[in-house]
């Protein structure tokens, strides 16, 4: 296969375009500040550069149109702002054009608002960081297993020696052999026990980084809803020149993650809504000042997570939806056999959600046919969702659009109930702790925990895998999850937790057997299904489960663990309350400062790297606090030199755990001695 020669050049050239659209959406708001204007003078150079690069002379101009377009605004002499920025626009259309003709596949025939090829779009720097980081450190692991091959073949030699040794007979043995063949068993024991450790830990390491990989390249092909505000925001305003108004674009929700075969047909609908606002939603500069409103019509776009859905919302803040227009529309073409006027508000907005109505009098570019909601309606079908439209007289018009996520990054907390793995989504997930049998609080209703306060349902998880799943609910002690549904709290009772995990959510197959509280599954890193469940399911099969054993609540020792990472402090919890302790989180030193000093902790566990304090800052402030200083520190960190361990040592830590060196029975071993000195 031939080699790309614009491979490359489309990837920046996109970045480009999209930060210059947008910063000329800016500009004709009159929002952009000098130094931004010295950006986009810098991308449109940067732009012509790289097209005269791969030959491509028409881009070159038209980025130098650019460039001479935003000259007199750099010099703050702009004589007509309105017209500069309609040659930048109109540039940027003829470069997205030509770019059109770059792609390896043929691409449709769009405006050039229209959706950005997703193969192109940018990807985020951090995550691509995450992918190198994790693959370096496999690497690292993978080079310590290979040097476990020497010890591998010393083994082997030492096996032939002992097997040499009892094949021959006992009368042709040469005296004194017995203690050569004991010692040659023992050496070979202790070879195979230093394999077994090495083998063993680097494995697990190096699963523990694929892991990581794995999740980071799943979220590469989710796109934040931020890439398409820019093309939402050209159509809002194309559209507006066309009709001679005003509009103001207000974005949020931009980091709510969704799968390219959702981003792409949302997008289309989105745009079409947008403009529909445009066309007839929002007055005529002339009618909002009687109206009391601002000159410059606004709209809304929101994004958000609603469980597996996403949710979009388009909204503005015009005259609303002429019902009675829609009521005339819908008698004209004749779509009902009963009366038009006897059609409640709801009915007459779901006629025009149907499409083939329209309320413009005249044909436009962008109204006027009765396709534009209709457009809506069917690319959310496509996507199995559901759209829908409310609407207040002078005050503006709502559009809604929920479709499921059916490929969906999910956070979540691993656990392991009744022998198998299973994954809480860790939005849901209030807490995590040790209790006992003692802790238990049984009545007619059943078994219950207190929890900040207020007694919550209790049940062991595997209940509700008992068709499966053999078990016993005698006296023991649980590590118990705090999940929170959307009307209640109750309590979970897992063997262990696993820590967390960023998962891809799959549907169950239709014929799958129903249970409610399985939301979906997504694969491990053998290719394995694993169970996701459902926060709601959860806490409906705590409420309903039967009684279990009660007791009155013991005492466990408080410790604090400051850590940024997510992970290590959910590792970190998990070893500490299976091992019978209180555990609070933090996630900065300054945070762990301040809850340092509304409770007694008997230690911290702090890591070192974090942004802002770190944990050599935070010890040295707990020692110069008079009551702080009695509270023993262990810092836990991946920095091994040993002027960072004299630096723990001189700024009053009691322990220096390295992660890479790291063994829960010495890090327990030292939190024990600690507390119990307390």
């Amino acid at each position: 296969m031939a080699r790309d020669p614009y491979q490359y050049f489309r990837v920046e050239a996109r970045d480009i375009l999209d930060q210059l659209s947008k910063g000329a959406l800016e500009l004709d708001s009159g929002t952009v500040a000098p130094e931004q204007i010295a950006r986009m003078l810098r991308l449109a150079h940067t732009l012509k550069g790289a097209a005269r690069v791969v030959k491509q002379r028409e881009i070159a101009d038209h980025a130098h149109e650019i460039e001479d377009a935003l000259a007199p605004f750099r010099d703050q002499a702009a004589a007509d702002s309105c017209l500069e920025v309609k040659k930048i626009l109109q540039a940027l259309d003829q470069i997205a054009l030509r770019m059109g003709s770059l792609d390896p596949q043929p691409q449709s025939e769009m405006a050039p608002v229209a959706v950005v090829p997703l193969e192109t779009i940018r990807t985020n720097a951090d995550e691509v960081d995450v992918l190198l980081d994790g693959l370096t450190e496999a690497s690292v692991q993978l080079a310590a297993l290979r040097r476990g091959i020497e010890p591998l073949q010393r083994a082997r030699r030492l096996t032939q020696i002992a097997d040499e040794h009892l094949a021959t007979p006992r009368a042709e043995r040469p005296n004194g052999s017995a203690p050569k063949l004991f010692a040659t068993i023992a050496e070979l024991r202790h070879l195979v026990e230093g394999i077994e450790r090495g083998v063993s830990d680097g494995i697990e390491q190096v699963d523990r980084e694929l892991i990581q990989v794995r999740e980071a390249a799943e979220r590469l092909r989710l796109l934040p809803a931020s890439f398409m505000f820019v093309s939402l925001e050209r159509a809002a305003h194309d559209a507006g020149q066309g009709v001679g108004k005003r509009i103001v674009v207000v974005t949020s929700g931009g980091d709510v993650r969704l799968d390219a075969q959702v981003f792409g047909p949302v997008q289309s609908a989105l745009v079409q809504a947008v403009r529909n606002a445009v066309a007839h939603g929002i007055e005529a500069e002339a009618q909002r000042k009687v109206a009391g409103k601002s000159a410059e019509g606004r709209l809304w776009i929101e994004v958000r997570r609603r469980g597996h859905h996403a949710v979009f919302v388009c909204r503005d803040d015009g005259r609303g939806v002429d019902l009675e227009a829609v009521r005339r529309a819908v008698q004209r073409k004749g779509l009902l056999s009963t009366d038009a006027k006897d059609l409640s508000t709801e009915e007459l907005l779901q006629l025009l959600l149907d499409g083939g109505i329209s309320t413009s009098g005249d044909v436009t570019q962008i109204s006027g046919r009765g396709v534009g909601l209709d457009v809506v309606r069917e690319a959310v079908s496509r996507l199995r969702g559901q759209v829908s439209i409310r609407t207040d007289k002078g005050l503006g018009t709502t559009l809604e659009i929920v479709v499921p996520v059916s490929l969906s990054a999910v956070d979540a907390l691993i656990v392991e109930t009744g022998g198998r793995a299973v994954a809480i989504p860790l939005d849901a997930v209030k807490r995590t702790l040790r209790i006992g049998a003692d802790d238990l609080a049984r009545s007619g209703q059943g078994a219950s925990i207190m929890f900040e306060g207020r007694a919550i349902p209790f049940a062991p998880l595997e209940r509700a895998f008992r068709q499966t799943v053999r078990g016993t609910d005698g006296p023991r002690s649980w590590s118990a999850v705090i999940v929170e549904g959307a009307n209640a709290l109750a309590a979970v009772g897992v063997e262990r937790l696993r820590g967390t995990q960023n998962l891809i959510l799959r549907q169950l197959p239709k014929l799958t057997p129903s249970n409610p509280i399985v939301a979906g599954a997504s694969m491990d890193a053998e290719g394995h299904p694993q169970l996701v469940l459902d926060p709601d399911g959860i806490v409906e099969h705590a409420c309903r489960s039967e009684p279990t054993v009660a007791a009155a609540p013991r005492r466990r020792a408080p410790i604090l663990v400051i850590d940024d990472s997510l992970t290590t402090r959910m590792l970190e919890q998990s070893i500490l309350e299976s091992a019978g302790y209180e555990v609070d989180l933090a996630t900065s030193g300054e945070d762990g400062l301040e809850q340092a000093r509304k409770r007694r902790y008997e230690l911290f566990l702090v890591d070192v790297e974090m942004p802002g304090m770190d944990g050599f800052t935070f010890i040295e402030r707990t020692q110069a606090d008079s009551i702080l200083r009695e509270v023993p520190a262990v810092l836990v960190t991946s920095r091994a030199a040993p002027e960072d361990r004299q630096r723990g040592h001189s700024v009053g830590a009691r322990g220096y755990i390295v992660k890479g060196e790291f063994d829960q029975t010495e890090l327990l071993g030292k939190i024990r001695s600690l507390v119990a000195a307390q």
